[in-house]
């Protein structure tokens, strides 16, 4: 019975905690890590619990006193101890053994951004499912697919939709990596090579919820805040590359008279031009893209901040700058959801403009080769011909006579091929199917390609990778919370002292 009451009060401890600690700024690290020291340093005899208590009322007053609405809230290590000194003496300078603004600010730096990396994280995940959502609709939707800005290919649209979202959970899962980086504290490694003190690291490490120390006490201060700025860099980056990379493939169908797809008119997604009034300029996709692109800027700036400095400089270490890269990209991300929330897509639209062009000349190709043992070249030559003669003749995939097929290839086999039977082996109606955009995706045996066996085990399996990143951000936000519950719980305990 005990047992669950203990259980039901640590709940509601943490719930309680989670509330309190919105603000995870650099006022509040500084607050846990003080609080930290006071409980390690009085239980391992490097306090003196004679003067703990006072020491303990007097990082709580401070911390009330930055809680309250339009309270300064100090950055940094020597703005926060002078506030300590007026609420508790000068015995709570006792607090500074074996410490440094240098692991003070390392572990903060890494603690903030931690915390941003799980908020990251959820707004993908939440792009992604909205994507993925998108795809789902769309698994019997044919499009033209583009290479070089030209189209190539026919292909479902939620295949082409899991290729971004292939990307995205690279990002994801870059994320991840940089997750486990920053999950190592600083904390006790002082300036370059430690302190005599006997501090434990190990226990100021778990009650900030951090996994481990850092390892090496030089790399804490020197070189590790900078790695974790240009990691998160080139993390921001990429998410902002793939986002800007889908808004111009989709511009692209703004330069056409009738697009398969647009965004839906009005309200923040398209407004009207000044001066024509056919034009629906598709303001929010303008926007969105223009975002990633300063972002994208903003980034290069922490490499070029940490380049050509000396070891342990502070020139690209900045929190705000950090913090404001992180906040970009969120936005960026509820804009491009925005986005995709709002497209409307034309199947049939897609399919005509598939069948106006050659983008199923591959197949004619390929169907040579395949079931005719015809070398691949020889297949490719024969069908560039067949499209250069339609387009001389301006004629469409559906019109093509199959009189002209039986002539091409035999000109081609005498030229190319003499060993070969000049005699067409694909009759008209195999060459109509191999032409047909809807019946290319249904053959396709690819694995990981778009056809509707394949098409519906790589929806599932990004279902479950999108579920398993919100998984991964509420852990790993859990047990934060639940460490620096712990703490809150045991520095209380010496306020009753």
């Amino acid at each position: 019975m005990k047992l669950k009451k203990s259980a039901a009060l640590f709940l509601c401890s943490l719930i309680a905690f989670s509330a309190y600690a919105q603000n995870r700024d650099e006022f509040f690290w500084l607050g846990e890590m003080n609080k930290a020291t006071a409980v390690i340093n009085s239980e391992e005899g490097l306090l003196d619990k004679a003067v703990t208590p006072k020491i303990a009322q007097g990082i709580k007053d401070v911390l009330d006193d930055g809680n309250k609405p339009g309270e300064k809230r100090p950055k940094t290590v020597i703005t926060f101890e002078p506030l300590l000194i007026k609420k508790a003496g000068m015995d709570v300078t006792m607090l500074h053994i074996g410490r440094s603004s240098q692991d003070m600010h390392a572990t903060f730096r890494s603690a903030i951004m931690r915390d941003q990396s799980l908020e990251l994280m959820t707004e993908l995940s939440k792009t992604m499912q909205v994507l993925l959502n998108l795809a789902e609709k769309n698994r019997g939707t044919i499009v033209p697919n583009y290479t070089n800005g030209v189209a190539a290919q026919p292909n479902s649209y939620a295949h082409y939709l899991l290729g971004y979202l292939s990307a995205f959970h690279r990002d994801a899962q870059r994320i991840e990596n940089l997750y486990e980086r920053l999950n190592y504290c600083a904390m006790g490694t002082t300036v370059l090579n430690g302190t005599s003190w006997p501090l434990n690291r190990q226990r100021m490490s778990d009650y900030l919820g951090f996994k481990a120390p850092v390892e090496n006490a030089y790399d804490a201060g020197q070189f590790k805040s900078n790695d974790e700025t240009v990691e998160l860099a080139s993390v921001l980056t990429s998410i902002a590359l793939h986002v800007a990379t889908f808004i111009e493939d989709l511009s692209v169908q703004y330069a056409q008279p009738r697009p398969w797809i647009l965004l839906q008119e009005g309200g923040e997604n398209t407004y009207v031009s000044s001066a024509m009034p056919q034009k629906r300029n598709p303001g929010l996709m303008i926007r969105t893209r223009t975002n990633a692109s300063r972002l994208i800027g903003d980034a290069q700036q922490a490499v070029w901040l940490a380049h050509n400095i000396i070891p342990g400089m502070g020139d690209a270490r900045n929190v705000a700058d950090n913090s404001r890269r992180v906040k970009e990209t969120i936005d960026m991300l509820k804009q491009f959801t925005r986005v995709i929330k709002a497209l409307q897509v034309n199947p049939k639209r897609a399919l005509e403009e598939l069948n106006l062009d050659w983008t199923a000349s591959q197949e004619i190709a390929d169907v040579f080769m395949r079931d005719y043992k015809l070398p691949f070249r020889v297949g490719h030559h024969i069908a560039s011909q067949i499209v250069g003669y339609a387009k001389a003749h301006d004629i469409k995939p559906a019109d093509f006579p199959y009189s002209e097929v039986k002539r091409i290839y035999a000109e081609v086999i005498k030229k190319e091929y003499p060993q070969g039977n000049p005699e067409c082996p694909m009759s008209e109606s195999q060459f109509k199917d191999t032409l047909n955009p809807i019946k290319i995706i249904e053959n396709r045996r690819t694995s990981g390609g778009p056809q509707p066996a394949e098409l519906a085990k790589s929806l599932e399996s990004m279902k479950q990778k999108i579920n398993a990143q919100e998984k991964w951000a509420q852990t790993n936000q859990e047990n934060i919370d639940r460490a620096l519950a712990k703490l809150d719980s045991d520095f209380n305990k010496l306020l009753k002292k």
